[in-house]
């Protein structure tokens, strides 16, 4: 990324019709181009004070579009630079006629996330709080938007750096244990400082219990609905999503590809997968459709197989049921209203439930146990931060040289404090890259190029 102190500007709206289009310029020269380009009536902008807004028309060599002119100065902006914002009528020509005067009138075109970048570059934000930013902005529900929220004001950024701070501290004592003749040092000093890093260790994987929840926030749950044709599939899923989505016929094969949509449950977002009923074909787009089917039951965090429990297990029913693993399986016994000759008794290795999803029964039941089989069960406290996998990985690595400092000093070798205190500050560095104390190039790049362009 770019890390020159010049101006940046991009359409910070998204694309399509709307109400306004707004073109976002920051950097020193931000003012000098509104100056340039607005024409209101009273003060240029660049006399105008941080926090104002005025009425006027975007000009060139013409009247591009009639707007308003949003004024902030550093450092009371999103990126701690001069910042304007020109919002004019929405839809993609509009904006990018402004765009495209903003750029000739001097600034250059921002790269994916280069704002929230500078915002972290210029110390507004930590690189925990630049991620909620993007997490906010791509919540699936309203629990994620709420623990997003959460992580942007501070909680789990104070989190790790009160880890950080302790393991400072701690390799400080054990580096100041040098100045102490062999024999001098206090046994129990030692055990204290063995103490406090059990402790930062054990507050480290509490955080990294957090991973699953903030993964089912952010990635959704993949939920896979399997079977042989004619079994209620598509029924299910439309069912399930409250419209008609699915194509339902009597004829057999219907389905040929994977279809995917969302549902959210107890404010956990849902990746419904419809697939193509399992079975041996012989056409060659209905065997595709079968080998993505697998695919996706391979990948499924929950796989709802369903049954026609009006008519005896065929062979491909025992097979289905023999491949697809229990622990990831409900099985679902459905047109229970047509007859039902198959009961939940009859399969006691495997979660089972009845119902007629086409008469809309068992259907709420059927909701609630893929909640309570992905255990996304209603939250008795407010929705948290949580981590994500980068997350993760950093507090499993700093896991790593926590153990090796703790061994270490339990061998109790000579210089065994200097090694351990190595080890220590190459898990505080760790914690370090989570909150953006310690980075690279590398790392930015990694964890902005996500952003959209004009965030």
């Amino acid at each position: 990324m770019n890390q020159d102190n010049d101006t940046i500007a991009a359409i910070a709206t998204a694309p399509g019709a709307g109400g306004i289009s707004i073109v976002r310029v920051s950097g020193p020269a931000a003012l000098p181009i509104a100056d340039r380009l607005f024409r209101g009536n009273g003060p240029a902008p660049s006399a105008r004070p941080g926090g104002t807004f005025v009425y006027g028309h975007v000009h060139t060599d013409h009247d591009l579009d009639e707007a308003v002119l949003l004024i902030y100065r550093a450092p009371a902006s999103y990126t701690r630079e001069d910042v304007v914002e020109f919002q004019g009528h929405g839809g993609n020509a509009a904006a990018r006629r402004l765009l495209r005067a903003v750029l000739q009138a001097g600034a250059r075109p921002a790269e994916p996330g280069e704002f929230t970048q500078r915002a972290f570059l210029s110390g507004r934000i930590d690189l925990l709080q630049a991620e909620a930013v993007m997490d906010l902005i791509q919540a699936r529900s309203e629990r994620a938007a709420t623990a997003a929220v959460e992580q942007l004001e501070g909680s789990l950024s104070t989190a790790f750096n009160r880890l950080y701070d302790r393991l400072i501290a701690v390799a400080a004592d054990l580096e100041a244990s040098l100045d102490f003749e062999e024999g001098e040092l206090p046994v129990s000093t030692l055990e204290t400082l063995q103490g406090q890093l059990d402790t930062i260790r054990a507050d480290l994987q509490t955080l990294a219990s957090g991973w699953d929840e903030g993964h089912l926030l952010r990635d959704g749950a993949m939920v896979v609905i399997a079977g042989k044709p004619n079994v209620g599939k598509s029924t299910l899923m439309n069912a399930l999503l409250g419209k008609p989505r699915a194509i339902v016929t009597d004829i057999a094969g219907t389905t040929r590809d994977t279809l995917e949509e969302q549902i959210v449950i107890n404010g956990f977002p849902i990746r419904l997968v419809d697939t193509a009923g399992i079975r041996e074909a012989d056409c060659g787009i209905e065997q595709e459709g079968i080998r993505r089917a697998r695919e996706q039951i391979n990948r499924a965090d929950l796989t709802l197989l369903i049954i026609d429990g009006s008519a005896p297990l065929s062979e491909e029913d025992h097979t289905l049921i023999n491949a697809i693993h229990s622990k990831t399986t409900l099985l679902v016994i459905n047109k229970v209203d047509r007859g039902q000759i198959l009961f939940e008794s009859d399969f006691t290795a495997l979660r089972c439930l009845s119902c007629s999803v086409r008469d809309g029964i068992g259907v709420d039941a059927l909701k609630a146990a893929i909640a309570e089989t992905l255990c996304l069960q209603p939250a008795s406290t407010a929705p948290h931060a949580v981590i994500s996998e980068r997350h993760l990985q950093l507090i499993r690595e700093a896991e790593r040289h926590l153990n090796a400092a703790l061994q270490i000093l339990k061998d109790e070798f000579e210089s065994c404090e200097t090694i351990a205190a190595a080890e220590i500050r190459d898990a505080t560095e760790r914690l370090g890259r989570v909150t953006g104390r310690h980075y690279h190039a590398e790392l930015l790049d990694t964890v902005f190029s996500r952003f959209c362009v004009g965030k």
